[in-house]
């Protein structure tokens, strides 16, 4: 991704001290740093990264004029004359600000658990040999108790065949010469009360959910929010967790992408307004591939969003490789180092990974894999067994 990408400019007026007066200018907002152009000269006052702000505040200068400043390490830049307002400014520089910083901690907290990349392989076949033993430990532990539940079921039946047959003699006049059959009348069957069935939209999982700014139609005032991406559709509520607005998947018209961060949401209406909420995120490089996928025929990248989506489906970008491909790579490249596990070609970097896998740690691996086959087979049976159970 470009850093040097545009998410949002503003125009405002910057307070520099040098010369004591108020240079207006455009204010913008990149991935990674804040900027200031002055219009008269284009000379760059203001550049400074997110992850060195200290505090972004509200405040007046000259207790008059609402102003917007900036604590970047000892230095206070001070901003006023916003547009659209304020508030909107304030709203959206404050939601990159705290995702920068929420990404660098996670970064320093990746380095400082520096493994090779042979123990994070061994570890993850590990953690999922151990889930699939208890798997299949809870699978065969189920099938018991449905077997005893089948049983009980059998016995309980004949129990309530017993019990009618003597209701019925009981209830029968003593001096009643026939067959007992004829007197008996069939029980009013009362109709069982059907639990009531959960709502599906409660019991569906989250595929995603992360923080935006919400801008509802024209309105120019950015709120911050949450979208939640959902099997059904999409979900977007306030900072309160309140719902504002669902999107059925069957009612979501059109989804453009106009940057990598921005994107546009709209229902169409016969005869009234049309829904539409745009939504600037952070993290909305993760939200737009699922979106992709699922509404693959209703999503659109605009021009300043093409660059992402072929970057995005570059071989060199594409983050979708699953545990088992990786496993196999560096399994034969550990074995044949004459191979490299990506391309016919590789790359340094690839090759600085394939050195971090030993030839005991290789071997290790292709034990466990070998474990998980020998786990996974003989269990399948207790498994087809126990969903027979439920299907009778």
């Amino acid at each position: 991704m470009n850093e040097d990408i545009r998410i949002h400019s503003w125009p405002c007026s910057y307070y520099l001290d040098t010369s004591k007066q108020w240079i207006p200018g455009k204010l913008s907002l990149t991935p990674v740093s804040i900027k200031f152009t002055a219009d008269k000269t284009g000379e760059l006052l203001v550049d400074f990264h997110l992850s060195g702000i200290s505090e972004i505040k509200k405040e007046s200068s000259h207790l008059i004029f609402s102003s917007l400043t900036i604590l970047e390490k000892s230095t206070k830049h001070w901003f006023s004359s916003l547009h659209p307002n304020r508030n909107v400014v304030f709203n959206i520089l404050e939601h990159f600000w705290r995702e920068q910083l929420v990404s660098s901690q996670e970064a320093r907290a990746g380095a400082a658990l520096e493994s090779s990349k042979g123990k994070e392989l061994t570890g993850m076949l590990e953690g999922s040999q151990k889930r699939l033993e208890d798997t299949a430990k809870v699978l065969h532990s189920q099938g018991e108790q449905f077997d005893n539940i089948m049983r009980g079921l059998h016995k309980i039946e004949g129990d309530m065949d017993v019990a009618d047959r003597l209701l019925t003699e009981l209830e029968s006049p003593s001096w009643w010469p026939f067959s007992t059959k004829l007197w008996k009348t069939p029980l009013e069957s009362k109709p069982k009360e059907t639990p009531a069935a959960p709502d599906a939209k409660t019991q569906e999982g989250i595929l995603l959910r992360i923080p935006v700014i919400i801008t509802h139609r024209t309105d120019s005032n950015a709120k911050p929010g949450k979208l939640t991406v959902l099997p059904s559709g999409l979900e977007i509520t306030d900072c309160n967790s309140q719902l504002l607005h669902r999107f059925e998947s069957r009612d979501v018209d059109d989804i453009r992408v106009h940057t990598p961060y921005e994107i546009s949401v709209r229902q169409r209406f016969i005869g009234k307004p049309d829904t539409s909420y745009r939504l600037l995120a952070a993290r909305m490089p993760e939200a737009i591939p699922i979106l992709e996928m699922q509404f693959s025929k209703k999503i659109q990248f605009l021009e300043d969003a093409l660059g992402f989506a072929g970057a995005r489906k570059s071989p060199q970008t594409d983050l979708g490789t699953s545990i088992w491909q990786a496993a196999s790579g560096f399994l034969g490249a550990a074995v044949n180092p004459g191979f490299p596990a990506g391309s016919a070609e590789g790359t340094d970097k690839e090759q600085v990974q394939l050195q971090k896998v030993s030839q005991e740690e290789a071997k290790e691996l292709r034990q466990v894999k070998m474990g998980m086959k020998f786990h996974r087979i003989p269990r399948m049976t207790r498994l087809e067994e126990t969903s027979k159970i439920i299907e009778s």
